[in-house]
């Protein structure tokens, strides 16, 4: 069987832990000959060498705009330069902080760190943390990786997330970059605390196609796992969609199986459940 597992909220829980249970599920259905890959709205530099050490056979990141199997690069589309210009200048402009993902670093604008501390904290209370356990929380703890006062017009993006004042931001996005694709992230379910702009006509279901292709495999041998609603075209897509328990209801209403909580080893227990090891 082929596996495609989202991270973030589905891996790791809301505060950036990541399960024991969770890795004991991957090395062994690794170890009984399934495949395993982990399909994400993270550029590869976002990962911390801890995910890496679990074991995959490939990534899909970006939301899809990335595919690697093994150690081949299938699949890359990236924002132009000139597109990146616009998306910059447009950020500036409307004073929205960001940070651009690359599969070589995360680029903050200058004030992004300090202005992202409290809807991260936000996304975490929104997905079940406490008042007490988001105190601790750090822009560090949330988005690994980030490097400031770097070079911005850039040709190796997979895309740009901005901080949304409110959710006008986001339409007067969508208006902007109608070559681009612009979505939202963040709170409980898919309460907008941040917009996100890539590259036009990529989601995670067609990624997987380009997988299973490149690799032979069918479509009917798939799983995929995941917590929120940009998870729905792969769950639809995979032979077996599975949604955790704490992740959106539009998500659990189509999902073909709802295992618990991420921090409930809500993943270990989906695949258990499904006899992979």
């Amino acid at each position: 069987m082929i596996i495609f597992t989202d991270v973030d909220g589905t891996l790791y829980d809301y505060s950036g832990h990541l399960p024991a249970s969770a890795v004991e599920a991957i090395r062994c259905m690794r170890a009984n000959g399934h495949k395993v890959y982990m399909v994400t709205g993270r550029s590869k530099a976002e990962n911390k060498q801890e995910i890496w050490d679990i074991g995959f056979d490939g990534m899909i990141g970006g939301n899809g705009s990335y595919v690697k199997a093994d150690d081949e690069t299938v699949m890359h589309q990236t924002i132009s330069l000139e597109q990146c210009r616009h998306i910059i200048d447009w950020l500036n402009e409307k004073n929205l902080d960001f940070y651009e993902e690359s599969n070589h670093g995360l680029f903050a604008s200058k004030h992004f760190v300090e202005n992202a501390r409290e809807p991260l904290k936000r996304y975490a209370l929104g997905k079940g943390k406490s008042e007490e356990e988001i105190q601790k929380l750090e822009v560090g703890n949330m988005i690994h990786g980030l490097i400031e006062d770097a070079e911005l017009y850039r040709g190796d993006l997979n895309k740009v997330s901005f901080i949304l004042h409110s959710y006008k931001d986001y339409l007067n996005a969508v208006e902007a970059f109608p070559d681009l694709k612009v979505g939202t992230w963040g709170g409980r379910d898919d309460y907008a605390l941040f917009g996100d702009i890539g590259v036009k006509d990529v989601d995670k279901a067609k990624a997987i196609q380009v997988l299973l292709d490149h690799i032979g495999a069918r479509r009917e041998d798939t799983f995929a796992i995941g917590d929120a609603s940009v998870d729905i075209p792969m769950l639809e897509y995979c032979g077996v969609g599975i949604a955790v328990g704490s992740g959106s209801e539009e998500l659990k209403a189509m999902a073909d199986y709802v295992t618990d909580a991420v921090d409930q080893d809500g993943f270990y227990k989906a695949f258990k459940h499904f006899g992979l090891f």
